[in-house]
């Protein structure tokens, strides 16, 4: 049977995704920078029998890898990203980042080697396989604009009937899988905000406009968005992550500049925050006479994971029996946002996570002593290929 065989084939090759994904963790590149992870990529399919291979997609070193199937079926791509993050890492790993300030910090080193060895094996079976897979690696997952919409603009979805994505997660259970239906990760919105009054000396506020206060008062206020202006069931939160008020203790701020981070679960939500945080900032002006400027701008959507796609998910899980599985489960909603929205806003898929937990003390992601447990990398191969086969043998 193709899919026994598939399996066995990934369980031998265990040993070759650890290996692979400690080596792209020792070498580390941001997003958008990430030319030596591309090459390493590209130099992998050199000796591998796939039937195409397209590089520099979307104009920054994207991968598009196809593989034909002997057998009639669907048309499916899948995704792994492969960028790093502006982070030190402190983990004391053998493996640790050799690029100082750049590190894994969220498991895309494990995406791209569970992905790589899966696209080989799925190369190395293809006599037996249904339907076209498309290999999307992709860069630049953790920088807006983010990597996918140029690779969509491209035509990697062109023909497709549907994508899927993993990621593996420290946060969750090693050995389960997990899932969710519709609205599953937020959308994210970022602004600036400055706040211009007038600087003087700390004896004499009535000769000067303090901007601090100004800039404070709308920090304050930003708070009751939540608490006052959303529906209760939906979901948003408004963090202000940087605030410039440094000075002098006897000096009057001249001007305060801030920035904050939104994430929301729903288009509603995403427009009454934005809303909310520009009359705000024109607020000031009429409350405390300063000069305000605002920069806001929305970026990742929320991740709609289509429900039929994920019923299927659920179903080629659950049927895989896989052995190292203990459960495969709905998720509640999650808080960060992701790119793969994008691919998810032109076709139906679904994305969903693999638990990576390591045993004894973990980290969430983006700390710098994250790291996964590597159980993890065969069973997102496994996983991944369980819906491969699932997918691709529907009729057309």
């Amino acid at each position: 049977m193709w899919t026994q065989e598939l399996m066995d084939r990934l369980d031998a090759k265990e040993e070759r995704i650890i290996g692979i994904r400690r080596f792209l963790h020792a070498h580390p590149e941001l997003s958008f920078e990430e030319e030596k992870t591309a090459a390493y990529i590209e130099d992998f399919y050199k000796e591998v029998p796939v039937d195409r291979v397209e590089t520099n997609v979307g104009g920054h070193r994207g991968i598009v890898v196809t593989i034909n199937g002997a057998k009639p079926g669907k048309t499916i791509a899948i995704r792994a990203d492969f960028d790093a993050l502006p982070i030190q890492e402190e983990t004391g790993l053998p493996f640790a980042s050799e690029n100082p300030g750049v590190m894994h910090a969220c498991g895309h080193d494990g995406h791209t080697a569970y992905m790589l060895i899966l696209a080989e094996t799925l190369a190395e079976g293809k006599a037996g396989m249904a339907g076209t897979v498309k290999v999307i690696h992709q860069p630049a997952e953790e920088m807006p604009p983010g990597g996918a919409i140029g690779m969509i603009r491209a035509g990697v979805l062109d023909g497709v009937d549907a994508v899927f994505g993993i990621h593996v997660m420290s946060t969750m259970e090693t050995g389960k899988i997990f899932y969710r239906s519709g609205n599953t990760q937020t959308g994210r919105g970022r602004f600036k905000l400055r706040v211009q009054g007038k600087g003087g000396h700390g004896s004499s506020p009535h000769m000067a406009n303090d901007a601090i206060v100004a800039a404070s008062s709308f920090v304050m206020n930003c708070q009751t968005i939540v608490s006052r202006r959303m529906d209760p069931f939906d979901t948003a939160v408004v963090t202000i992550g940087s605030f410039d008020g440094k000075g002098q203790f006897n000096v009057i701020k001249d001007a305060v500049e801030l920035e904050g981070d939104v994430r929301t679960m729903s288009q509603a939500s995403r427009e009454l925050v934005e809303a909310e945080v520009r009359n705000l900032a024109e607020g000031l002006e009429a409350s405390f006479g300063v000069e305000t400027m605002l920069e806001y701008e929305n970026d990742y959507p929320v991740l709609y994971n289509d429900p039929a796609a994920t019923e299927r998910v659920r179903q080629a899980l659950v049927q895989a029996a896989l052995p190292e599985v203990t459960a495969v489960a709905e998720v509640e909603p999650q808080p960060p946002s992701e790119d793969f929205a994008y691919y998810l806003q032109e076709k139906p898929g679904c994305f969903f996570y693999v638990g990576a937990k390591p045993e004894g003390e973990w980290h969430p992601h983006h700390h710098p002593e994250f790291d996964i447990d590597e159980r993890c990398l065969l069973i997102s191969a496994k996983a991944m290929a369980a819906v491969v086969d699932a997918y691709c043998n529907l009729e057309k």
